[in-house]
């Protein structure tokens, strides 16, 4: 059996990706790590770190990125199917540049891929998600947070990235462009495997947070959005932090040097309104800080409804 790890990249050291640790993290599972590197900024020295993992595992292919083609966070998507058109293993491991593996989850993730490598009614292996927010040691994982995503998927051409990269579904006759279609396409058949990712996407210093914020409007929801954004406070503010849940576990060895640096304590708050600066995000809204609540008291944390990109099979 062969694993293979995948992502995509751009602009990413500047904006406080862990992408090293990502990478790290997918190594020791993988027999080869490719990454659709994108053109980024005259500054981006994304390559520069990738080389300077000195594995010979990772290779790079080099991409350029077309909003007008493919427009809100398709092109995370196309770029995500570039990387796993080129991977050659049975199973095929995605992480985003922000998302890390613990080394305690390997022998899951391994023992799971061989079992099912031959049973063709698994396209893929869903993994729990620990969202973290702010800093290191408070996340979510309920209604406004998928608690769940695909990471590993079967290495089959009718398997593409989804949307804007966040799931995989599988769309027979893809004519590689319209990634937020759904007619003629289904859900992936998975597994539930209990290991966890953890995404650091949430843990940046404010004002690159607000940039990523930023890049982000520009990417998914165009020019204008990004320009009336950008009118906001320049810092980012988490809003109230007792809002999330307090993480209690270990994180992944791969950041042990990385959390030591975080030095933005002093901008995180746990009284006061629940935004300042900024428009209100999901969580922060009344109906769902409700919904999230009856989550938490009634239902040990289990999500009610929302969206579900997955049949997850019975083992």
């Amino acid at each position: 059996m062969k694993i293979s790890g995948f992502t995509f990249l751009r602009n990413t050291s500047k904006l406080y990706y862990p992408i090293l640790e990502s990478i790290q993290s997918a190594l020791p599972l993988v027999d080869e790590f490719v990454v659709a590197l994108g053109k980024g900024d005259d500054d981006d020295d994304s390559e520069e770190k990738l080389r300077s993992l000195g594995s010979d595992k990772i290779k790079i292919i080099h991409t350029v990125w077309d909003a007008d083609k493919y427009p809100r966070g398709m092109e995370y998507a196309h770029q995500t199917d570039i990387a796993k058109e080129a991977c050659s293993g049975d199973w095929l491991l995605y992480l985003q540049g922000d998302e890390v593996i613990h080394e305690e989850d390997y022998p899951e993730i391994v023992s799971k891929c061989n079992r099912y490598l031959d049973d063709k009614r698994v396209d893929g292996f869903l993994f729990n998600y620990y969202h973290f927010y702010g800093d290191y040691d408070h996340y979510f994982r309920d209604h406004c947070w998928y608690p769940c995503e695909i990471r590993i998927v079967r290495n089959d051409l009718d398997l593409h990235s989804f949307k804007d990269a966040q799931s995989f579904r599988r769309i027979p006759n893809f004519d590689g462009i319209s990634y937020r279609e759904k007619e003629g396409t289904s859900k992936l058949n998975v597994i539930k495997l209990q290991a966890n990712v953890y995404h650091y996407g949430w843990v940046r210093p404010p004002k690159l947070m607000f940039k990523k914020c930023t890049y982000f409007y520009n990417w998914n929801k165009g020019k204008d959005s990004a320009n009336e954004y950008a009118k906001y406070a320049q810092e980012y503010d988490y809003g109230r932090m007792d809002y999330c849940m307090p993480f209690k576990g270990t994180h992944p060895g791969v950041m042990a040097a990385r959390i030591p640096k975080l030095d933005w304590e002093a901008s995180l708050r746990f009284s006061g309104p629940p935004v300042i600066g900024r428009p209100k995000a999901k969580h922060e809204k009344l109906k769902y800080r409700l919904i999230i609540l009856m989550e938490r008291i009634f239902f040990g944390g289990r999500t009610l409804g929302g969206y579900k990109n997955y049949n997850v099979l019975k083992r």
